[in-house]
C-alpha cells in the first residue's frame, strides 16, 4: 500500500511529458522517476543477466499484523534510501506528503507526513523534516557500524525471507552459503547500478568462501498479502520467519552482513521483505 502510493505521486511529479509508457520516452533515462523506482536496465549489457536490477529504495512498514487507526492516531514506517537516490530527499519527502494527502488503500485514507526522523543505527536519531518548519533541517551523514570480528552470529528476521534457487523458495533448506552469496549479489547490484564506486569482487572466490559456513535454522513459514492495483488483485507473497546462525570463517562477509541490516536481502525487498538485525 505504501510503496504503491509512492511510486504514484513519484512519478506524478517528476514526469515532465505525462506520457503512459516511460520506456517509450524520450527522458526514460534521464527521469528521477525511472532513476529511483523503475531502474532501467542498460543499454550495452546482456539483459539476462540484469533481469532484476534493484532499485535504491527499500520500504520498511509497520510491524506486521493489522491494525485499525482512529482519526488523529499516528503511524510510522521506515524508508531506505541508497546511493544515488539519497541527493532526491527533498523530492521524496515531497512524494510522501502528496502521496498521504491522496490517501492509502482502498479507502483513501488520508494522513499528514509530520516529520522524517533519520535513524543512523546506533548513533542518535536526527530529525532531518519537520511539517512545522517545512524544510529540511540538516543533511543526513551514515556511517555503517562496524562488527567485531567473530566467528559466529546470529540473525533475526523481521519481515519474511524470500530467496529463490531454480524456482523454488528456499526455507529450511537454506544454507550459509545461499544466505550469504544472495546478500553479496544483492550488494554488488546496489554499487554497481546506484553508487560511483562500483570494484566488482571475486564472486568465485566468496561463493567457495561460503561453501565452508554452517548455518542453523529455525524457520517458520509466513506469508502475507497486498493488492496490486496495476493488475488489480490481491497477491500473495511467502517468506519465511524467524532465526539464522551462521558459523564459519565471516571475515570477508562482516561488513556486508553490517550493511544488510539497512539493505535487506533476498526478493521483494523494496516492499520491506527480507530485512534482518543482526542479535550477536
Amino acid at each position: 500500500m505504501l510503496r504503491g502510493a509512492f511510486g504514484r505521486a513519484l512519478r506524478k511529479l517528476a514526469c515532465v511529458t505525462k506520457m503512459d509508457n516511460c520506456k517509450a520516452c524520450l527522458l526514460y533515462r534521464q527521469c528521477t522517476y525511472p532513476k529511483i523506482f523503475e531502474t532501467p536496465a542498460p543499454t550495452n549489457a546482456d539483459l539476462q543477466r540484469f533481469s532484476a536490477i534493484p532499485n535504491p529504495f527499500i520500504v520498511e512498514p509497520p510491524p506486521m499484523g493489522e491494525r485499525n487507526l482512529q482519526v488523529g492516531e499516528e503511524f510510522s514506517f521506515g524508508l531506505v534510501l541508497i546511493g544515488q537516490a539519497i541527493p532526491h530527499l527533498p523530492l521524496i519527502i515531497y512524494a510522501w506528503q502528496e502521496a498521504l494527502q491522496q490517501g492509502l488503500g482502498k479507502s483513501h485514507a488520508k494522513a499528514a507526513l509530520q516529520s522524517v526522523i533519520f535513524e543512523p543505527g546506533q548513533l542518535s536519531e536526527q530529525v532531518i523534516y519537520s511539517s512545522q518548519q517545512g524544510e529540511l533541517l540538516a543533511e543526513p551523514q551514515f556511517e555503517c557500524p562496524l562488527l567485531e570480528p567473530v566467528d559466529r552470529l546470529k540473525l533475526r528476521l523481521l519481515t519474511p525471507l524470500r530467496i529463490q534457487q531454480r524456482g523454488r523458495v528456499l526455507s529450511h533448506a537454506m544454507q550459509g552459503r545461499d544466505f550469504l552469496m544472495a546478500l553479496v549479489r544483492r550488494y554488488y547490484l546496489l554499487q554497481e547500478f546506484h553508487s560511483e564506486h562500483y570494484q566488482a569482487p571475486d564472486f568465485s572466490a566468496l561463493a567457495q568462501q561460503a561453501e565452508g559456513i554452517q548455518c542453523k535454522t529455525q524457520f517458520h513459514w509466513y506469508e502475507w498479502q497486498r493488492y496490486s492495483s496495476r493488475q488489480k488483485q490481491k497477491m500473495v507473497f511467502g517468506g519465511v520467519l524467524g532465526e539464522l546462525e551462521l558459523e564459519g570463517d565471516l571475515a570477508d562477509f562482516l561488513p556486508i552482513l553490517a550493511l544488510g541490516q539497512w539493505l535487506h536481502v533476498g526478493n521483494k525487498t523494496t516492499f520491506g521483505m527480507g530485512r534482518y538485525l543482526i542479535d550477536g
